[in-house]
């Protein structure tokens, strides 16, 4: 931004009288300087929550959602938990069979067709119960796979 020129900033190839004539030109029309003019209030700013801010330190998300409890590769069968959504889920690589679906259905988990998952809530008052049958569930459904697919349960590593 230029500032003002005062006769003690005068350059020596200026003559007196065109130093002179700027500030009467001035003095007509004020302008406003950077002082003078305010910018209008920002509105106030939510204040970012403790979890973003170390994702933005991070540069990454410190766990996905759903996130995975526990996998079996070669039955093909997954456990997944959604905080956000508050959903249990369990998906299978491959379609199974009708009594591993009977199972899973009489244990409360209905088909979610956007996600291709078997999903079943979890209630405030109940969500360590539903965690825990969850797990249950899976190791009987992963077991039943495994048989049906003549692959003898290995050694596992505990969740």
């Amino acid at each position: 931004m230029a500032r003002k020129r005062t006769p003690k900033d005068s350059t020596p190839s200026e003559t007196p009288t065109q130093v002179q004539s700027e500030p009467e030109q001035e003095s007509a029309a004020p302008v406003a300087t950077a002082e003078q003019v305010t910018p209008a209030p920002e509105p106030p700013q939510e204040q970012p929550k403790f979890v973003d801010r170390i994702q933005q330190q991070r540069g990454r998300a410190i766990a996905s959602d759903p996130f995975g409890i526990a996998g079996d590769y070669v039955a093909g069968v997954r456990l997944f938990e959604s905080r956000r959504n508050r959903l249990m889920a369990i998906k299978f690589e491959e379609k199974p069979g009708q009594e591993v679906l009977d199972l899973v259905k009489s244990a409360g988990y209905r088909w979610n067709a956007n996600d291709f998952m078997w999903v079943h809530p979890i209630e405030a008052d109940s969500a360590m119960t539903t965690r825990i049958d969850a797990e249950r569930l899976y190791q009987e459904v992963r077991g039943m796979i495994r048989q049906a697919k003549g692959v003898e349960s290995g050694q596992e590593v505990p969740f």
